[in-house]
């Protein structure tokens, strides 16, 4: 039943590129499948890291660079947005001219950009090299996975997917901790320079280990207008919902970009049913688990990623708490992920993706809701309760989406089935930060006004009352130099109830957000990979 739904992605005829390469094995260390599985993990650590260890570093980016709200948003939007743009191209460029080559490159520009950020003196320069970072990220993210299917037999195939997926899911959970010892102990630069010495050791490995793999119906030329169609069309879908908060969601310069980010998808669509060599061939959507497990990494990424954005500004600007002790009250979140990921892989060779998928969804919906109830004086112990549930919901989705999602795809198109996997992260990531971020905005630009008046406040004018509403989106109490101490304790109490406020909306959209992920879990099923790999659990 899966070869079937494979098969027909491919068209007739492709019946032997639709199974998974069986390599050779190699004695040697080049061509190493377990070596190979480092070298890539190295590699993807800092790709998945930066994912969130900048969140933590963001309040000192902010103050050492005098970064508005909406500047701190494009330090993780830009990357977020690259990433997404340029992933399917990416794995594109991987089956076209090998993986290892994109690999290569990728780790060495995003290492360069990483030290570039570093460098920098302006909010500018740093989102800037942000964009870089994801560009060649994108390069490397789904050369990553098109290795590792092209390296191990199918039988391992599907434990080497799991491991993959954890170190992705222990990166992303470690950034917090991470960045919170370096930003305290060094300071917010050390964040980038760390992928230097990182990027050196992956190039090096890489270099001396990885294989160069091309499929027998590798792709001969390159649809470019496919590509430009695409490119656009994200670009317009992500940027409309970037700037809808400061353009207003019913301006009509967001619909304007809502409508070509539209229009770009259509064409695309009709384009790749008549080019010979489509960017993405449509028939690969014919697969519901594939498209299931595409859909699921959006919405999981949006309830994340999202939530992890104000979570690092709750416990630093509302509770007070250092870099790294911020850091170590998300430890809960880390090391659940870090467990629960194998544990998931058993799981998910034992009974298939869809239980173990939707329960994990099921956990991060109620994660979610828990953390919407924070108060300014919510206990350490009570914080990790729900830390530590998210991580634990979050681990199944990082390890079992990506195996449906590459298992259901055909061997010449691992690059192609890699790109939509991140690409749906990435998305997801963007999208989340963009759109909570607009709740956040608007519940604080709502309730702000009352809450002050309500305190016995000076009255504002709008000038003074708008950057003060940028100020408490962040956590922060707009108090001014000079302020007596009674005054600065209202200002303060106001400030961190509305930030609170603004929070919780935003941490129950996630919650109904990650309720209709439970939903989509339920139409995944295990791809003809995974089926070969459920006996290798025992290796």
């Amino acid at each position: 039943m899966t070869s079937q739904t494979t098969i027909s992605a491919t068209g007739p005829g492709d019946k032997a590129a639709a199974a998974p390469s069986d390599p050779t094995p190699s004695t040697g260390l080049r061509g190493h499948p377990w070596f190979t599985l480092i070298t890539v993990a190295v590699g993807v650590m800092m790709v998945a890291l930066d994912g969130t260890i900048v969140a933590i570093a963001n309040p000192a980016i902010q103050k050492d660079l005098g970064a508005s709200f909406a500047d701190v948003q494009w330090i993780t939007n830009g990357y977020f947005l690259a990433l997404a743009v340029s992933l399917i191209t990416a794995g594109k460029l991987g089956d076209r001219f090998g993986h290892r080559q994109t690999f290569l490159i990728g780790v060495t520009g995003f290492a360069a950009a990483s030290g570039a950020i570093g460098l920098s003196h302006s909010i500018a320069f740093v989102v800037t090299f942000r964009v870089l970072q994801g560009l060649f990220g994108a390069l490397l993210m789904p050369a990553a996975l098109g290795l590792l299917r092209a390296t191990f037999p199918a039988e391992k195939l599907n434990m080497a997917i799991g491991l993959w997926g954890m170190v992705i899911g222990a990166s992303t959970a470690g950034g917090p901790i991470l960045g919170g010892v370096l930003v305290e102990h060094v300071n917010w630069q050390s964040v980038f320079f760390i992928n230097v010495p990182v990027g050196a050791i992956a190039l090096v490995l890489g270099l001396l280990i990885l294989r160069d793999h091309r499929a027998k119906n590798a792709p001969r030329s390159f649809d470019i207008l496919g590509i430009a169609l695409l490119s656009g069309a994200m670009f317009c879908l992500v940027w409309a919902l970037i700037k809808a908060p400061t353009w207003g969601w019913g301006a009509s310069l967001t619909w304007t970009f809502l409508a070509v980010s539209v229009l770009g998808f259509a064409l695309f669509a009709f384009w790749e049913q008549r080019v010979k060599e489509p960017l993405i061939p449509l028939g690969l959507f014919r697969s519901v688990p594939l498209s299931a497990g595409v859909v699921l990494m959006v919405l999981m990424a949006i309830a994340f990623m999202g939530g992890l954005f104000f979570v690092t500004f709750y416990l630093q600007n509302v509770h007070g708490m250092s870099p790294i002790d911020a850091g170590l009250h998300l430890l809960p979140l880390t090391g659940m992920m870090i467990v629960g990921s194998p544990l998931a892989g058993a799981a998910i060779t034992k009974l298939g993706p869809r239980i173990p998928l939707a329960g994990g969804m099921a956990a991060t919906a109620i994660a979610m809701y828990g953390m919407s109830t924070l108060e300014s004086d919510t206990s350490s112990p009570v914080m990790s309760i729900w830390f530590a549930l998210l991580g634990l919901g979050l681990a199944p989705v990082m390890v079992g989406a990506t195996e449906v999602i590459v298992g259901n795809a055909p061997m010449e198109l691992s690059g192609v089935a890699g790109g939509l996997q991140q690409a749906a992260m990435q998305i997801g990531g963007s999208l989340g930060t963009a759109v909570l971020g607009a709740v956040m905005a608007s519940r604080v630009d709502s309730d702000l006004p009352g809450n002050w008046t309500g305190a016995g406040l000076p009255k504002l004018t709008q000038p003074q009352l708008d950057a003060a509403s940028e100020a408490v989106q962040v956590g922060v109490a707009p108090v001014a130099k000079g302020t007596p101490e009674a005054i600065a304790a209202k200002i303060t109490t106001v400030a961190h109830d509305t930030f609170i406020s603004g929070m919780s909306l935003a941490c129950l959209v996630a919650a109904g957000v990650a309720v209709v992920a439970v939903f989509v879990a339920l139409l995944t099923k295990r791809g003809e990979n995974a089926e070969a790999g459920a006996g290798a659990a025992h290796i």
